[in-house]
C-alpha cells in the first residue's frame, strides 16, 4: 500500500524526531561496549550504522522536500 505525501511527511517527521535520536544512543552504546577502536575504524562503524539506519526508510523520505500539487491543478499563472 502506497502512502500519500501527507502520510509520508508525518512518518518522516516521527522517524527523525523519535527514531533517529534513539538510534544514535543505541549506536553509541553498542560501540562503547567494546574497547575504543582507532578513530578511522570508529568513523567507519558510525558511517556503516548510519547507512543501515537510512536505507530501510529511503522510500518514506523520497520526495518529501518537493512542493505538493498546486491547489488549482496544473494551470500556470
Amino acid at each position: 500500500m502506497a502512502l500519500s505525501l501527507k502520510a509520508r511527511r508525518r512518518w518522516s517527521l516521527a522517524i527523525l524526531l523519535i527514531g533517529l535520536p534513539l538510534y544514535v544512543v543505541a549506536a553509541v552504546t553498542l560501540v562503547a561496549q567494546f574497547e575504543r577502536p582507532p578513530i578511522w575504524a570508529e568513523l567507519g562503524i558510525y558511517v556503516g550504522l548510519g547507512l543501515v539506519w537510512a536505507l530501510p526508510f529511503r522510500a518514506v523520505f523520497r520526495g518529501i522536500g518537493r512542493a505538493g500539487p498546486a491547489p488549482g491543478g496544473d494551470r500556470d499563472g
